[in-house]
């Protein structure tokens, strides 16, 4: 009553005090109650405030759970769709690579097929571009290991002297 029973108490007293005066048959209609002035005894006012404190230390506390959840939630949302259409791209790249793996090696089976020496002679000078580059110095030691053993082929060096002599092309 002290706090938000307050309307719910009077519709109650009103409604007993009405039937109160119905059995009497007095003729009397009670249109409202108001209670005015509530105030809790003395003894216990100072209990009183400290609930009154205690809830709305519990009101603010949800307002402002309320307030983080409103703040975070949807940034996880859009943290978790992002990481979700990443995904879903990866998979899709991923498919798209091994479809295309795949279709490379069919066409070359299909050639290897119709002249299996030109495709392999192909194969292995492709494999050969691709290695070469990245090989340092190649060396081809001796059949006893008693010579030292020679440079075959020094690619960094050659590959100097091939842009040396592109850029003086230019």
């Amino acid at each position: 009553m002290l706090t938000e029973n307050r309307v719910a108490v009077a519709a109650a007293a009103r409604g007993e005090l009405q039937g109160i005066l119905d059995r009497f048959d007095v003729g009397i209609q009670i249109s409202s109650i108001e209670l005015q002035d509530v105030t809790p005894p003395e003894k216990v006012k100072p209990a009183f405030n400290e609930v009154n404190r205690a809830e709305q230390e519990r009101e603010r506390l949800i307002n402002e759970a309320e307030k983080r959840r409103n703040q975070v939630l949807p940034l996880a949302e859009g943290d978790a769709k992002r990481v979700i259409a990443e995904s879903q791209e990866y998979a899709l790249e991923r498919i798209n690579g091994a479809r295309g793996e795949a279709a490379r090696f069919d066409a070359i089976l299909a050639e290897y097929l119709k002249v299996p020496e030109v495709t392999k002679q192909r194969l292995y000078l492709e494999m050969i571009d691709e290695v070469l580059p990245r090989v340092g110095r190649l060396y081809m030691p001796d059949a006893d290991g008693a010579t030292p053993p020679l440079p075959l082929l020094n690619l960094s060096e050659s590959t100097a002297i091939l842009a040396r002599q592109e850029g003086g092309a230019r």
